[in-house]
């Protein structure tokens, strides 16, 4: 299943509510509320928006409505990762890898501790 894209404040509330789970609408809008001024209707409607998109989802205490995450926050974006690499990379996580080596986005650092992640992951799979 392909996720739907979700906006740039979208963003901001999902990670508010992967913070800060489980959240109310008045949660969100007093935590977002130092950076993002939004009225509560303005809120609402971004949460109902990330709900139908499958981002969130909701239960019901009272009369008011408790929103979780959907998936996990490193879900969502491996997703997202996975869409680049099949479109922009021809389906190859080594030529994303090596292109973001070229551009100075990983150090070897970072990538001796990614290929140690990667060794000890295989490890405890065979």
């Amino acid at each position: 299943m392909k996720p739907k894209s979700i906006s740039e404040l979208e963003q901001v509330v999902m990670d508010y509510v992967w913070a800060h789970s489980p959240a109310t609408a008045e949660d969100c809008r007093e935590g977002l509320a130092p950076r993002h001024v939004l009225k509560d209707s303005t809120i609402r409607t971004l949460l109902r928006r990330l709900e139908a998109k499958g981002y969130l989802r909701h239960a019901v205490e009272g009369r008011t409505f408790l929103y979780r995450p959907a998936e996990k926050q490193q879900t969502v974006a491996a997703r997202a990762v996975k869409q680049i690499i099949d479109k922009l990379c021809g389906g190859s996580v080594e030529q994303l890898l090596v292109g973001m080596v070229d551009q100075e986005v990983l150090d070897a650092k970072q990538l001796r501790r990614l290929a140690q992640k990667i060794a000890s992951k295989k490890g405890g799979n065979e």
